[in-house]
């Protein structure tokens, strides 16, 4: 089994997400990391995790072409930073939308974490009446994503891969 991890990732949470779900790939099978803008060819993998940041409750525009081109049939696992709560509206409306970017793959999951928001955005928000309530929860994710975040990603992976060899 060949298994791609790939992100967009511009403050580095993201990529602290993918990195961990890269080592929680068993040695037994072929693996690769790298960014988005890295990655050529998507055929000749049987998973991909793919990662990016929430961005005003959605997917990053480089992010979307990305996901856009992977080919119908493949095998996906999704996985964002975000700046609100885990489980919150936000975040959960961004996953539903990657999904339909991909109609015809093969969704195993989702997994989202909390990364910390740059200080300038969440300044930015705060002085927005729309988003200061987002803004006021941003802020409590300093420091994420943690060691906890990145244990909960690799559990992520394995069960991933299990979906992957039992489907």
């Amino acid at each position: 089994m060949k298994v791609l991890v790939t992100y967009f990732s511009q403050t580095g949470n993201t990529e602290k997400l993918a990195r961990a779900i890269y080592d929680g790939i068993e040695k037994k099978f072929s693996k690769e990391i790298s960014p988005m803008e890295d990655v050529k060819n998507l055929d000749d993998y049987d998973l991909i995790f793919c990662g990016f940041p929430v961005h005003s409750s959605s997917v990053p525009v480089k992010a979307e072409s990305f996901i856009k081109r992977i080919p119908k049939g493949k095998n996906l696992a999704f996985f964002a930073t975000h700046g609100s709560l885990r489980g919150g509206k936000l975040a959960i409306t961004a996953f539903h939308y990657c999904i339909c970017l991909v109609p015809k793959a093969k969704i195993l999951g989702t997994f989202g974490c909390r990364g910390e928001v740059q200080p300038a955005i969440i300044e930015k928000m705060m002085n927005n009446l729309e988003h200061k309530s987002w803004a006021l929860e941003a802020q409590s994710a300093v420091g994420h994503p943690d060691a906890a975040d990145l244990d909960n990603a690799k559990e992520f992976t394995g069960w991933m891969i299990s979906n992957f060899l039992h489907r």
